[in-house]
């Protein structure tokens, strides 16, 4: 048990981490922020090992977006009460567009290593829907939670396949609050609490 311990620790710190960078997030609170920063530390380790380049990278973006997001949550004085709002179609349009480019941009880079990932598609997708939905969060945008469920979707079964086993626990966590904080979010936005 100790050497398993010792072996995974790394990802073990990370889950942790995601529990409660989750419990944050869905209460829509900035602490959030440095836990995110933190879990995004131990995972660039975890998901470069695991061969999940693109995922790995964007753990070190995550870095710097979530300090971002946390600066311009930061910006507003009353940090607890920052307005949720809902994306527009105008908005969604761009997000759509950006997307697709960024999706196949990833995969299209990661098929040129010499040692391709064997989930290049997979992780350029979840990838991709996790840089969109930190985008949106920093936005305030409701909708930051539809990306979310698909791309922690995958996530399940890519970490699953990929014997990351902790971190297949998590993501199937965070599938399943996804779907909650989408609602929570909405009858914030509305005033329901």
């Amino acid at each position: 048990m100790l050497e398993f311990i010792q072996t995974h620790w790394q990802e073990i710190a990370g889950t942790l981490l995601g529990f409660l960078y989750l419990f944050f997030e869905l209460k829509a609170h900035k602490g959030m922020f440095p836990t995110g920063i933190l879990m995004s530390l131990f995972y660039v380790g975890v998901f470069f090992s695991s061969k999940f380049f693109a995922f790995a990278s964007i753990n070190l973006y995550f870095i710097f977006a979530q300090a971002y997001a946390w600066w311009k949550w930061h910006k507003n004085p009353d940090q607890e009460n920052v307005p949720l709002v809902h994306t527009t179609l105008k908005i969604w349009i761009p997000i759509t567009i950006v997307t697709a480019a960024l999706f196949a941009f990833l995969w299209w880079g990661l098929k040129q290593f010499p040692e391709e990932s064997a989930v290049a598609w997979g992780d350029s997708l979840i990838t991709t829907l996790s840089m969109v939905a930190i985008w949106m969060l920093a936005q305030h945008y409701i909708e930051q939670w539809l990306p979310l469920i698909v791309a922690n979707a995958f996530s399940v079964y890519l970490f699953y396949s990929q014997e990351l086993y902790f971190t297949t626990v998590l993501y199937f966590v965070y599938l399943v609050a996804s779907f909650w904080g989408y609602v929570k979010w909405t009858k914030m936005a509305k005033g329901i609490d």
